[in-house]
């Protein structure tokens, strides 16, 4: 288990930070709080397109993390759920306060509206106040390729 004991700048956060975060996840204490910013779209089938993001990591003093997430289009707030579900796995870097991931879908449920998506993989990385991600899909009879990106920043508290 890795402890993250003192803070290596002032943005950045530790297990001292975070107040009631379990032990056995110390190490994910950069992620808490929420992050919000812009991301990019493209995918062969479809118009580039623009959206805003906040995404919350939060806890309840148990080993595992909270996750929520509302995405909006640039131009239209939307409430328009997928129908995609992911159970993700993969490895976890720690170095300092700066936290890295790397996802792969090991299982994907969609209702009979969703789109014919067959593969997902994930990179995360936080750093200090600023989280960025990708997100590459393989669907709709195409292969495993590029999608979404963002830069996302903590909100203050």
């Amino acid at each position: 288990m890795l402890r993250l004991t003192r803070a290596v700048h002032a943005s950045r956060r530790t297990l001292t930070d975070v107040a009631d975060l379990h032990p056995g996840i110390a190490f994910l204490a950069p992620l808490v709080g929420t992050w919000a910013g812009q991301g990019a779209g493209e995918y062969p089938t479809i118009q580039p397109f623009g959206y805003s993001e906040e995404v919350t990591f939060g806890h309840a003093g148990k080993p595992f993390l909270t996750y929520s997430q509302q995405t909006t289009a640039g131009e239209l707030v939307l409430a328009n759920p997928t129908g995609i579900t992911e159970i993700q796995e993969g490895t976890l870097s720690v170095s300092g306060a700066t936290v890295g991931m790397e996802l792969n879908a090991t299982a994907i449920g969609r209702t009979t509206s969703a789109k014919d998506v067959t593969a997902l993989s994930r990179s995360i990385r936080i750093d200090g106040d600023e989280l960025t991600y990708t997100l590459r899909p393989g669907a709709v009879g195409q292969p495993l390729q590029h999608h979404l990106a963002a830069t996302l920043h903590r909100k203050p508290a």
